[in-house]
């Protein structure tokens, strides 16, 4: 009797067990942001990489067909409430739909004066509207009294009257109108060609091949995108790869890669991703700075070669694995 006890207690404790791990393992695949979750049990070798895909390039042009291009799929969704976005690649903090909103706008900036109109005579500090005078130097005109005369109040919020029955009045002071703030665009879907991609290269032993386990994409503002005052790349907001796949999944009349040889086949982006249709180049490589390829070497043409460099040792650990 005790044996079969035993038994019982022991078959319960290795479902508990299971059950616990499969719980473990569904969560931290649901936080991480992968579609297809590799475990930890099957994993030999693993290398974080970040890539940079360039929209404009001629193989990375079915993601950004007109009309029906990846930045617009994306945006569209935040909008409607289907993506959460985060801050981070970390996927810990996210943004609204609000902020996303903001973050793929600029506002419209005063572009000054040419040098014609310097040499003309024009200042910068005396340009229409800047309130310091005319274009041409001299003293701007008033646009109106500072001042004003209302009725004087008591206490009891009546005006005051004279001996002679008529209303007292006073001088007070008007504040400026404030200046209006510039006016806010949104950038069109064809300016915001530029992502950022988080994948763990991952070599299964199991099934004896490497994978590239995506993690997540990143929006970016391009540094060279009109509007962008700042004059370096700005990251709108960062996406789960498994929620990027849900909505190109739920929108195939939409997230199109398009096959510019078969309009009888176009594929979903999701499949796009899955086959690895797209070209992309190594910016960064897990690292104890956690610095990027550019800083490690000194500048961005050493950056682009190290990148190169990383693509092929890559390929080559992945090759020697079969040597032995």
């Amino acid at each position: 009797m005790n044996k079969y006890t035993s038994l019982a207690a022991l078959a319960v404790g290795l479902t508990l067990s299971v059950s616990a791990s499969a719980q473990e393992q569904a969560t931290t695949a649901s936080s991480n942001g992968s579609y297809r979750p590799i475990p930890n049990s099957d994993i030999m070798f693993r290398k974080t990489v970040w890539r940079q895909i360039d929209l404009r390039e001629k193989q990375n042009k079915p993601m950004f067909s007109e009309g029906k291009e990846i930045t617009r799929v994306i945006l569209d969704a935040v909008k409607r409430g289907e993506l959460q976005a985060y801050k981070g690649d970390s996927l810990t903090s996210t943004f609204t739909s609000e902020e996303i909103k903001s973050n793929s706008s600029f506002a419209e900036q005063n572009q000054g004066l040419s040098d014609e109109e310097k040499a003309a005579g024009l200042k910068e500090d005396d340009s229409w509207g800047g309130g310091g005078g005319d274009a041409w130097g001299a003293p701007a005109k008033s646009s109106g009294a500072t001042t004003k005369k209302q009725p004087k109040l008591d206490k009891n919020g009546k005006p005051l009257k004279d001996k002679k029955g008529k209303i007292i009045y006073e001088t007070v002071a008007v504040a400026p109108p404030k200046p209006a703030a510039p006016p806010s665009y949104e950038y069109r879907p064809k300016d915001l060609y530029q992502l950022e991609l988080k994948e763990d290269m991952i070599f299964d032993k199991k099934r004896s091949r490497m994978y590239h386990d995506i993690k997540s994409i990143t929006l970016v503002v391009p540094a060279t995108a009109p509007g962008n005052v700042a004059g370096i790349d700005k990251p709108i907001g960062t996406f789960k790869y498994s929620d990027l796949v849900r909505v190109f999944r739920a929108n195939p009349d939409k997230a199109i890669w398009f096959n510019p040889q078969n309009d009888a086949q176009h594929k979903n982006l999701a499949d796009a991703f899955e086959l690895w249709l797209f070209n992309s180049y190594i910016t960064k490589v897990s690292n104890p700075s956690d610095a990027r390829l550019d800083e490690i070497y000194g500048g961005q043409r050493e950056g682009i070669l190290a990148a190169s460099q990383a693509a092929s040792d890559l390929i080559e650990y992945e090759y020697s694995l079969w040597s032995f």
